[in-house]
């Protein structure tokens, strides 16, 4: 696929269409690599990135309780015998 390289103020970047943008899953970020004369775009996907650093703050910080209990008072367990 042939594309044009468009002005970006004073840089220059690649225009990529709806299409390929949702068949490729890119959103705001790609990965770009520099391979033996070429330029691979790869989509970024890290949706939980950082999460068990997060998770390790809160538990340093005594933020990793529950925010409400997980068993109610008037919860029956007749039902699931």
């Amino acid at each position: 696929m042939e594309t044009a390289i468009i002005k970006i103020g004073n840089s220059k970047g690649l225009r990529l269409s709806k299409t390929i943008l949702e068949k490729y899953n890119i959103k705001d970020r790609v990965e770009m690599i520099l391979e033996k004369g070429q330029i691979i775009l790869k989509p970024i996907s890290s949706p939980r990135k950082n999460w068990g650093k997060a998770f390790e703050e809160m538990r340093e910080n005594n933020d990793d309780r529950l925010l409400f209990n997980d068993v109610f008072e008037d919860e029956n367990f007749e039902e699931w015998n």
